[in-house]
């Protein structure tokens, strides 16, 4: 029985529920290991002018190195894309926390006594924390970007398109960011190897880079630096980049003092330092006609990178690539920059821009349907991309959008949720109820899977197959509580027609598989998935051109023919003979094969095909395929006091054919709620200074138990149309996070009925403190005439937020 569309259990899920399952901070400790901390900067903004107290730290009793930036062998600076940013502060201080001293000893009681020693004496300057703040300043990260449809390069015919319009909205749309809050912090164990060579344990989604950073900043080769990663407890982007300061920190001391080293951040302080989701603001413009058919837009994106770049332009461009999210807009022209400001720089988060983008042509949907006065789901299903339907499926950047079944997931969930229904329900309970008011959203999501940076859709995988009939997996792919191991595991086991439990997958690790992708943008299993059955296919080959001699049959006229042989049901036959003595069982068949001299082991790589995209035109094909879907939401307001209330949801998607549908039934469920979270009740609060005040979960709102929908329903959709990607899946990873958004949309309708035809504007997140102000301007009456006109609820000139988003950076 084929293993994969099989919902086994997640590789780690006994580990998992018993607590056996190891993680960093669990694994025991070597011998003379040291404690790591670190002194980061007291401001956002300034010059580090002195270091005082390093003698003194240096002096604690038990405290065996204190470092600053002239300790490092390499050069004071990486970055992936830009390298911008320094390991240890030399002179620019640029947010609070970021690393100056770091500090080695025996017990954390020393190294906490050391850290309170050391004092920085700064010259603080003002700080730049709002994208307002950095374009008034012209505090930007790379170059602005652009993306047009064909025709809208030109201002005239671009301005045309509108002219002809017979309606037209515009408006100003922001999204606050959103922390990762991965279970495990960033954490790294460092051990010194011999000549001068150091093995890195990280939790990271990103070995590769951990290793080549490591390797500069301690001025080695690559070769003298393993970086492994056995397990995360989460690491949703967030430890994609990130993860390389914690393990360059602890290998300095590691190389230095000559014994292990290990720093595993307390919660407070990985909140503190380290990159989020981007807050973006969206300048946007929309032409359309009296049926709700956009006929132009146009989409200014900046967003808000922190102090340095890390991933933020490339979080940008996934932006603009969402800008259309499902629909087919003719004449389309996106542009986007991004601002440096004094936060932490600002990273990867499931969903990589996508949800920015996603979210403000939903948002432009919603002002459609507003100022026609019909449903929002008639304006959605006006503009959908059209499968082989010319005119209907090309996107703005020039890639055709095939093989989807977007209709028939409206069709389909429209039909199974009873959403004409229930529209009706609402609106007559929103006319009735002087207490509550509700709403209910359609809305899809249209995600391009491969990283849009072509070199990084790469993939090795390393298998071994043993005497016994076992299986060994290597590949550069990290396992983060997603499922990717399992699925490997299913794959490889089919590949072999062997049982799931005759396959282990093998820690991450750069000694093994060199040069490797991050786990990210939704492509592990594509990727390593891929790769590890080219592994397979060549040992196959190998023991089929050997079986087919072995087992060939003179007498009975079977002459050697490799076609003919079988590696199945966990034996080697010849499919000619029937005859069951002549079928070896696959451990006695490898054994004899090895002692033949047979080469049971292979190296397999994956490139993935027709990914092509030139980010100086904004053309191309950035994707492989994309992965579809939508949600129905229905939520309940409390007018009187914010409180929003989860009814309902309904999910359809299409992920292809599953691997394991129990892990990717998981993963949607699982991003659904993330999105969710981002677009309710997770906010951000910095003060005045910088320093982030949602340091934990009695600040940080994510989601829990009771905020699960009272109605949870999620279907899949079949698609015979996919003939691509391993086993024929679709990436499942990121994509359903963007389904969350229907209940901040859903939130949107139900305030709509309250404001009774008046603008508005609903940040995102709607916290319950942010639908009740909403609530209750909108119960004051109208201002007098000659104030300016506004749409969206925010004046033409762009100012005019809500005083709770005032506060968000």
């Amino acid at each position: 029985m084929p293993e994969v569309g099989n919902a086994i259990p997640h590789e780690s899920a006994a580990g998992h529920v018993t607590g056996t399952a190891a993680y960093l901070d669990d694994l025991p400790r070597r011998e003379r290991e040291l404690c790591v901390v670190f002194v980061g900067s007291p401001v956002a903004a300034g010059r580090l002018k002195q270091i005082k107290g390093l003698d003194a730290a240096k002096a604690t009793p038990g405290v065996r190195c204190v470092l600053t930036h002239k300790d490092l062998r390499g050069p004071n600076n990486f970055g992936p894309i830009l390298s911008d940013e320094p390991f240890l502060v030399e002179d620019e201080l640029s947010y609070i926390g970021q690393p100056v001293v770091v500090i080695g000893a025996d017990t954390s009681e020393a190294a906490v006594e050391a850290r309170g020693l050391i004092e920085l004496v700064c010259r603080e300057a003002k700080p730049i924390l709002t994208i307002d703040e950095a374009i008034a300043r012209e505090s930007f990260i790379g170059p602005h970007r652009h993306m047009f449809s064909p025709g809208s390069e030109d201002d005239q015919l671009f301005q045309a398109a509108f002219d002809k319009a017979p309606h037209t909205i515009a408006g100003r749309f922001r999204s606050n960011g959103q922390e990762q809050f991965y279970f495990e912090t960033q954490a790294a164990l460092a051990e010194p190897c011999e000549e001068g060579a150091v093995r890195v344990i990280s939790s990271t989604q990103n070995p590769t880079e951990t290793q080549v950073v490591v390797a500069e900043a301690l001025g080695l080769g690559m070769h003298q630096v393993v970086c492994e990663c056995p397990r995360m407890g989460g690491g949703f982007g967030g430890k994609e980049t990130q993860s390389a300061l914690t393990a360059v920190m602890v290998s300095m001391v590691a190389t230095t003092t000559g014994r292990p080293a290990r720093l595993v951040l307390s919660r407070a302080v990985d909140m503190a330092i380290t990159g989020k989701r981007h807050q973006y603001q969206c300048d946007y413009r929309i032409g359309f006609d009296a049926a709700g058919r956009i006929l132009a837009a146009e989409f200014a994106f900046h967003s808000n990178g922190g102090a340095f770049a890390d991933l933020s332009t490339a979080v940008l461009e996934r932006t603009m690539l969402h800008a259309d999210n499902a629909y087919s807009i003719p004449v389309m022209r996106v542009t986007g920059q991004v601002c440096r400001t004094n936060l932490p720089p600002n990273t990867a988060f499931r969903g990589f821009g996508g949800p920015q983008g996603i979210a403000a042509i939903e948002n432009g949907i919603e002002q459609v349907a507003a100022q026609l006065g019909i449903d929002p789901l008639t304006v959605r299903k006006a503009n959908l991309y059209q499968d082989g339907v010319a005119g209907r499926q090309q996107t703005h950047y020039g890639q055709i959008v095939r093989d989807h079944v977007l209709d028939e997931i409206f069709e389909q969930l429209a039909e199974s949720s009873q959403y004409e229904r229930r529209r009706g329900d609402i609106e007559k309970f929103n006319a009735s109820s002087a207490t509550q008011a509700k709403g209910i959203a359609l809305s899809p999501v249209k995600f391009g899977i491969s990283f849009t940076t072509k070199f990084l859709n790469q993939a090795n995988a390393l298998v071994n197959v043993y005497t016994d009939g076992t299986v060994q997996v290597s590949t550069g792919g990290t396992e983060m509580g997603q499922g990717l191991n399992t699925k490997l595991k299913q794959i490889v086991a089919d590949e072999f027609g062997l049982s799931v439990d005759r396959v282990r997958l093998m820690t991450t690790s750069t000694e093994k598989n060199n040069n490797t992708s991050p786990t990210a943008a939704s492509a592990g299993a594509d990727l390593n998935g891929a790769a590890a059955v080219n592994a397979c296919k060549k040992i196959k080959r190998r023991i089929r051109e050997y079986a087919a001699t072995l087992l060939a049959n003179v007498e009975k006229g079977f002459v050697a023919s490799p076609e003919h042989i079988r590696i199945e049901g966990g034996m080697v036959f010849d499919d000619r003979d029937l005859d069951p003595r002549a079928r070896l069982e696959f451990g006695e068949f490898c054994g004899i094969a090895r002692r033949d001299r047979i080469d049971l082991g292979a190296r397999g790589f994956f490139a993935t095909p027709g990914v092509d995209y030139n980010r100086e035109t904004g053309r191309g094909n950035p994707f492989f395929y994309y992965t579809t879907g939508a949600a129905v939401a229905e939520v309940t307001i409390d007018r009187l006091t914010g409180e929003l209330v989860f009814d309902r949801a309904d999910l359809l998607m299409d992920v292809g054919k599953m691997i394991n549908p129990g892990i990717d039934r998981g993963q949607v469920i699982g991003g659904f709620m993330q999105g969710v979270g981002w677009v309710t009740n997770e906010e951000l609060l910095f003060d005045d200074s910088g320093r982030l005040l949602s340091t934990g979960p009695t600040t940080y709102k994510i989601p829990n138990i009771t905020d699960l929908p009272g109605t949870f329903h999620v279907d899949f959709i079949a698609n015979t149309k996919h003939v691509k990607n391993v086993r024929l899946s679709k990436a499942v990873g990121e994509p359903p996070l963007m389904l969350g958004l229907a209940v901040w949309l859903a939130a949107r309708d139900a305030v709509a009925a309250v404001a009774g035809g008046k603008p508005f504007e609903l940040a995102l997140p709607a916290t319950g403190e942010e639908l009740l102000m909403t609530l209750t301007k909108l119960s004051v009456p109208s201002e007098p005439r000659g104030t300016k006109p506004s749409v969206n609820g925010a004046p033409t000139n762009g100012a005019g937020a809500s005083k709770s988003a005032a506060r968000r950076r």
